[in-house]
């Protein structure tokens, strides 16, 4: 792997909507903000930098190490949803965890959302609309049913090397 140093000190905050990363620069005399196109993982992926720039590594979801721990995780009692986007979401109040299983199959758990929150999602009239305005890109999220397919053997490692 090759590594670059990147400077980002000029970058005071970072949000993302609608498929859109918003970027809060200073410049200087100004504040500029701007929006580029990116995924929600783009998101995801610079507050896990984050995290780990500022050795905030307790604040990451514990990483399921055994067979009973991803049973346990999976366990979330799930609703089904009139949606084209999801087949049914679920929420472990205990542990602040929101799950969502989408329409192709796969399932994510969101950490840290609050009881509110939830509420509001199981009750709101379009379940994708408030999905994107209040979830995506909003929590940490981990995809599970990857996860549990290669605890049990049913994914086919081979293609992905560092991941399995």
């Amino acid at each position: 792997m090759k590594l670059s140093k990147i400077d980002l000190t000029n970058i005071l905050a970072i949000g993302h909507s609608n498929g859109q990363l918003g970027l809060l620069i200073d410049r200087g005399e100004e504040v500029e903000y701007i929006e580029i196109s990116a995924p929600a993982a783009a998101y995801n992926g610079l507050q896990q930098v984050h995290y780990i720039a500022n050795n905030e590594l307790s604040a990451f979801p514990p990483k399921l190490e055994n067979q009973e721990e991803i049973e346990s995780a999976q366990s979330i009692a799930m609703l089904p949803v009139a949606s084209s986007m999801a087949n049914g979401i679920g929420y472990d109040e205990e542990r602040k965890v929101l799950q969502v299983e989408f329409k192709n199959g796969s399932v994510y758990q969101y950490s840290e959302v609050e009881s509110e929150t939830w509420e509001c999602f199981q009750s709101a009239d379009s379940v994708g609309q408030f999905f994107n305005a209040e979830i995506r890109g909003s929590y940490y999220s981990e995809r599970i049913d990857e996860v549990n397919m290669i605890a049990t053997g049913t994914l086919d490692c081979s293609n992905f090397e560092e991941d399995c």
